[in-house]
């Protein structure tokens, strides 16, 4: 291949992957503004690579991807030590091909997302490389600079942590819209009896406005914390408020607007048919990828 040729090709290789790699980082750092910064990373790295000593143009890009989305998952674990408030992920306006593969969607789905933010950087990075994109073992081992042996007792050890925290079985688009649906009606008339019906008892609501925005400054848990709040204070803005369906993180969920503009994207996690968490993300800057699709890919 001659030199004039390089750029092009590696161009090409990238392109191809690219949002294959978007979603390994996305998934890897729970936001999108990072993941992008770090496919920018790997592009750089990319172009500097000899192309003839590549066996596996994929395997080799999610290699420096996912070293690159390391090295900022690191980064990212201090600057949420001083966020203002909760932090949720950055939600994805998405497309129904998302939501298609269900085990996509249930991996970038708001509350897996949050299941795997209780993993350490390395055990993140294994899951995701192993229980979502299906890598081998030697695959992961170069990507994360560890033995194979040590991999696999990673994957393990990671597989258990999330089982024990995920819902407890995949849930249908349907009864996900079902549910918000029932909540979007509940909250749009201060129904408390509706929201109490819909939500479970042990019901988190967690609010991210990131000091930019009113949100609640800690988890509220219960329901009926949860319903009288959300009645009240949907209730002194009724008149401005809208709340419309939209496929967020390849689920259904409820894109908020006041007097037509975007304010905030509420996302719900739901368990045996009741709402046991519901996430809202107020902060402006978190806002950005819902105005298009974004696309993702395994």
């Amino acid at each position: 291949m001659s030199q004039d040729d390089r750029p092009d090709a590696a161009t090409e290789a990238f392109l191809a992957h690219r949002n294959l790699l978007f979603t390994v980082a996305y998934e890897m750092l729970g936001s999108a503004a990072d993941a992008e910064d770090v496919l920018q990373e790997t592009w750089l790295r990319w172009v500097g690579v000899d192309l003839s000593d590549v066996r596996d143009q994929r395997a080799y890009l999610v290699k420096i991807t996912t070293r690159q989305a390391l090295t900022r998952l690191r980064t990212l674990g201090r600057r949420k030590e001083s966020y203002v408030g909760p932090w949720l992920p950055e939600p994805l306006l998405t497309s129904p091909d998302v939501a298609e593969d269900v085990e996509l969607a249930d991996s970038v789905s708001m509350a897996m997302l949050l299941v795997l933010e209780t993993l350490a950087p390395t055990e993140r990075a294994v899951f995701v490389l192993r229980e979502v994109f299906d890598l081998g073992y030697d695959e992961i081992a170069e990507a994360v600079d560890k033995t194979p042996a040590a991999v696999r007792q990673i994957a393990h050890r990671a597989r258990a942590h999330v089982a024990a925290r995920r819902p407890r079985e995949v849930v249908s688009q349907s009864a996900t819209r079902d549910a918000l649906e029932a909540f979007r009606q509940a909250a749009a008339t201060g129904d408390i009896q509706g929201l109490l019906d819909i939500l479970a008892p042990d019901v988190v609501l967690i609010g991210d406005g990131g000091g930019l925005k009113q949100a609640v400054p800690r988890p509220v848990v219960g329901a009926d914390k949860v319903s009288r709040l959300l009645a009240v204070g949907l209730g002194r803005v009724a008149d401005v408020l809208s709340m419309q369906p939209a496929q967020v993180n390849g689920y259904p969920a409820l894109v908020v607007r006041m007097d037509g503009e975007l304010d905030s994207v509420l996302a719900v996690r739901i368990d045996d048919g009741l709402i046991t968490g519901l996430y809202a993300v107020r902060n402006p800057e978190k806002l950005s990828h819902m105005e298009q699709e974004t696309a993702l890919r395994r």
